[in-house]
């Protein structure tokens, strides 16, 4: 939900504070409230979670909520529910006193989305193709309503995509690894 018609600035974006605990991201200047998560979002996102620590991703490597500045038609900033950091991303963070990866920081290497009600094509369409245009290697929407996975590798400044369903193994370019099927990731367990 779009809380004014007003543009906010990049700066007014990063010293906005409205008394509460709520998120928001920046969308084309625009400010957007995050919806509440539901539990199965919450759910998948601490699957992930785990799953990458069992995979023998090091802990400082993963984040949830780390805001993630965006190219669109004016700066844009974008919460993922999950990112995974390359060691330099890690070192451009350190010390930091806001999770904000910003345009002159290495990318991160995968952002995960779980899609909420309503926020489909946000999800589907402007964050892909500003994910595209950061750089940033993996890109999965885990969508719980549509039952699928879909999970996008950045090859020459475009998306290619590959859509998981059911007892399908996901397949990852960057945790090659990976032995988890669509059906395990969008229950969450």
């Amino acid at each position: 939900m779009t809380l004014t018609s007003q543009k906010m600035s990049f700066d007014e974006f990063l010293t906005y504070d409205d008394g509460t605990d709520a998120w928001y991201e920046l969308e084309r200047g625009a400010l957007i409230a995050m919806p509440a998560e539901s539990e199965i979002n919450r759910r998948i996102a601490m699957f992930l979670v785990a799953t990458l620590l069992k995979l023998g991703i090091a802990f400082d490597r993963l984040s949830m909520k780390t805001e993630v500045v965006v190219s669109s038609t004016r700066v844009s900033v974008r919460v993922p529910d999950l990112v995974v950091f390359s060691d330099e991303g890690v070192a451009a963070l350190e010390g930091a006193t806001r999770s904000l990866v910003l345009l002159d920081m290495p990318p991160p290497l995968l952002v995960v989305e779980v899609v909420s009600p309503g926020q489909e094509s946000r999800d589907y369409r402007y964050k892909r193709s500003e994910y595209a245009a950061r750089g940033i290697a993996e890109y999965w929407i885990v969508d719980p309503m549509q039952e699928k996975v879909t999970v996008l590798e950045w090859v020459e400044g475009f998306y290619e995509e590959k859509v998981y369903t059911g007892e399908e193994r996901i397949g990852s370019p960057l945790l090659g690894n990976l032995e988890l099927t669509a059906a395990q990731v969008l229950q969450g367990r």
